[in-house]
């Protein structure tokens, strides 16, 4: 069974009787890896070259500071919770005062309406249970305001925490590290890239047709894609059309077409398997499209 990905290597001195149909670059979708908090790396991996898989940890940023602002703030917030815890305490204890207060105004009132108590005695029975119903008030109000302090509390926690975890460098998908900007041990800011890297398995290839190749172009089309190899060789590999402009463009200075007095050109992409490992970015390659080939 031939496998699709497979290529041909074309040997030096077989000689090319027909010139390519179009001429372009293999270009790769390339990712860049910043910091997400600051402070210094405690260490660093990655190498140019180095193969790396998604969630790979490639480094830790220091979080010494950001672990003892946390502890802190957990300090805090246990001690805010007990004031809470206080406060509803003392709102208990004066609810069953105010209940006994209630009781003996009510009492004082129905004694005076028969005479039987001084209307200074009312008034201290009435001024005793409202001043207790202001205080409750007064601690309901605390209380709600103490709960805000800990909910905002746990909200610094956790953003602080979300620091901590982005302090991990890793790798946000699988790919070849490209290039590194910085080294273990130097200070990083956020937003500060720290590698490059793209995955390798598949690379584009953008290559430039002329109107009268356009016409014959269509998505998903298989075509042939050779680069060169060793002294005079050519390899050969299949490629698939995945994208066609829609509005042509001048010819690129280093692009070459088949037609060299066209002025307009329209930009393809072609996805090469490269399992190999052969390809490279901006590896130059020509491409043989077998609806144009010629007898």
């Amino acid at each position: 069974m031939v496998v699709a990905t497979s290529v041909l290597l074309v040997l030096a001195g077989c000689g090319r009787t027909e010139q390519p149909d179009a001429y372009g670059n293999f270009e790769a979708t390339e990712t860049v890896v910043s910091a997400e908090t600051a402070g210094a790396l405690l260490w660093f991996t990655p190498v140019e070259g180095q193969g790396v898989s998604p969630g790979t940890t490639l480094g830790v940023i220091d979080t010494t500071g950001l672990a003892l602002e946390r502890a802190q703030l957990g300090a805090q917030r246990t001690a805010v919770g007990a004031r809470v815890s206080e406060t509803e305490r003392q709102i208990g204890v004066l609810a069953v005062q105010r209940e006994i207060a209630g009781r003996a105004y009510a009492r004082t009132r129905r004694l005076f309406a028969v005479q039987a108590a001084t209307s200074q005695q009312l008034d201290q029975t009435e001024r005793d249970y409202r001043v207790l119903g202001e205080q409750i008030a007064a601690l309901r109000a605390q209380r709600s305001s103490v709960t805000q302090d800990v909910a905002a509390s746990n909200a610094r926690v956790a953003q602080i925490a979300e620091r901590i975890t982005k302090s991990r460098i890793s790798a946000p998908l699988a790919g070849t590290v490209l290039t590194t900007y910085v080294r273990a041990g130097e200070y990083v800011q956020a937003g500060q890239p720290l590698f490059r890297l793209a995955n390798l398995d598949t690379l584009t290839l953008r290559a430039y047709v002329t109107e009268p190749q356009l016409a014959q172009l269509k998505l998903g089309q298989r075509v042939q894609v050779s680069v060169d190899h060793g002294e005079g060789g050519r390899l050969a590999m299949p490629g698939t059309v995945t994208w066609i402009a829609s509005k042509a463009e001048f010819t690129p200075t280093p692009v070459q077409t088949r037609d060299e007095r066209a002025d307009l050109v329209y930009a393809v992409k072609i996805r090469v398997p490269n399992q190999s490992g052969v390809l490279k970015i901006g590896m130059p390659a020509d491409v043989a499209l077998p609806a144009l080939a010629r007898s």
